[in-house]
């Protein structure tokens, strides 16, 4: 509650600062004299509830969509030795963390994979791959089921939820402005709007939502830093290490799609600002580090 209590708070000052800056810099008056009948105000308020609504939706859907999505096989009662022990370990883990038990799973794919979401930290869902199970030893999959069950105490899910919605906010705002500048000042449109403005606002919304993904892929590079600190305290630092290090092994690290992100991915360059997980032997290192 006061995580979301932080966030609305945080959310309501944005947008007061931003009405602030635009009236202090007398936009307001510059984009009017233009032809441009907005009110920023209520555009904001507008953009926040159209930005916030898709995210806090997803977020209520997560755990449903998960599971058909990825065809996960919740655990109610278990069927093998496999499917107790895991069971056990997320039971004790959820204990460690001060958290309720989570809704256990399995999907099936070969790559070594596992994920958490849900609405809450204490109505989460945390489902693990059979290759995962196939491919890493006991330790290495309780180092894996700590950080995914750190993501779940840490509140991530909500968290990147929240701020993915206040990033959608902004760019709606400026999308917005920027499609009634074209269709008002430049195709010169007096009433209603025009073709112009449809266009140059959607175009507008996709440009600045992919520059927007940068910072909302460097908070999920911050927190998966936390997540494997997380799953070293839950499960041991060593065998924490151990588990990126049986990722490096494996074959090629792979994204889910959404909220679903693999729990491993590497790459270099520009494509660094777009990856939702740091570097595999950046992550190593950070543990190593820190033991």
């Amino acid at each position: 509650m006061m995580r979301i209590f932080l966030f609305l708070a945080t959310n309501i000052a944005i947008m007061v600062v931003v009405s602030i800056i635009f009236n202090l810099l007398g936009l307001s008056g510059t984009l009017d004299a233009q032809g441009i009948d907005l009110n920023l105000n209520a555009l904001l308020v507008m953009s926040a509830v159209i930005g916030m609504t898709g995210s806090v939706i997803s977020l209520a859907m997560s755990k449903w969509s998960a599971k058909r999505a990825m065809g996960v096989h919740v655990i109610e009662q278990p069927q093998n030795q496999t499917e107790q022990w895991l069971l056990d370990i997320v039971s004790k883990q959820a204990r460690l963390a001060g958290i309720d038990m989570p809704e256990v799973g399995i999907f099936e794919t070969p790559e070594a994979n596992a994920f958490a979401t849900g609405m809450n930290k204490n109505s989460a869902l945390v489902a693990v791959s059979t290759g995962l199970l196939q491919n890493m030893n006991a330790d290495e999959v309780e180092a894996v089921v700590g950080h995914e069950m750190t993501h779940v105490a840490n509140g991530d899910m909500v968290t990147m939820a929240l701020m993915q919605g206040v990033v959608n906010t902004f760019v709606f705002f400026f999308a917005t402005i920027i499609g009634h500048f074209v269709d008002r000042v430049v195709f010169k449109t007096e009433r209603g709007y025009g073709p112009a403005y449809y266009i140059t606002q959607m175009v507008a919304q996709i440009a600045l939502g992919f520059l927007a993904s940068m910072l909302v892929m460097w908070f999920s590079r911050y927190r998966e830093f936390k997540a494997d600190a997380g799953g070293a305290k839950l499960a041991g630092s060593e065998k924490m290490i151990a588990a990126l290090r049986a990722l490096q092994r494996g074959q090629e690290a792979q994204d889910l799609p959404g909220q679903l992100a693999a729990f491993g991915i590497n790459g270099g360059g520009v494509s660094r600002l777009f990856m939702s997980h740091p570097p595999l032997e950046e992550r190593i290192a950070a543990l190593q580090n820190n033991r």
